[in-house]
């Protein structure tokens, strides 16, 4: 079984390339045949690689994320995606708010799947210093790791 996850935070250079990262990671001794993409609801950072600070928190854990582009989710990606996943409240709603009536993905909050933090935001680390992006990078592999034994679990069901 197959299945795609999109990231969605607001610009795609901080929260949302870290949480793909996270999951591509958490994945890599899984079974699961996943695919892992990110995305922002703004489109002003499309084609630019990940906020430095983010790239130094990916690298402090042994990835390198320097490759990634930020692009602006798309009304085929609510076709193309099993699950939408927004870092944190506001951008939920904007996808809420854009999503076409053919849509297949679930939309949920990334931290709805880690045990009693649902509804709560990843703190958007942008206007801090590298250690609300180490903060972040602890978030969301808290919540990868939740996704991948979630998925698995589905996949086996």
């Amino acid at each position: 079984m197959s299945v795609a996850v999109l990231f969605v935070c607001l610009g795609n250079i901080c929260r949302s390339p870290l949480a793909e990262a996270a999951l591509r990671q958490e994945c890599t001794a899984s079974d699961l045949n996943i695919i892992v993409d990110s995305a922002g609801t703004g489109d002003w950072h499309a084609g630019q690689p990940p906020d430095e600070r983010a790239q130094a928190a990916a690298a402090r854990n042994g990835l390198d994320i320097g490759h990634l582009r930020a692009r602006q989710v798309t009304p085929a990606d609510f076709r193309d995606f099993d699950h939408i996943v927004a870092l944190d409240r506001q951008n939920y709603r904007d996808l809420r708010a854009m999503q076409p009536a053919n849509a297949r993905a679930q939309l949920s909050l990334l931290l709805d799947h880690v045990e009693g933090r649902a509804g709560e935001d990843v703190a958007d680390p942008y206007y801090g210093e590298d250690a609300a992006f180490d903060q972040t990078w602890s978030e969301v592999t808290d919540a990868a790791r939740a996704m991948r034994q979630r998925l698995e679990a589905d996949a086996v069901a």
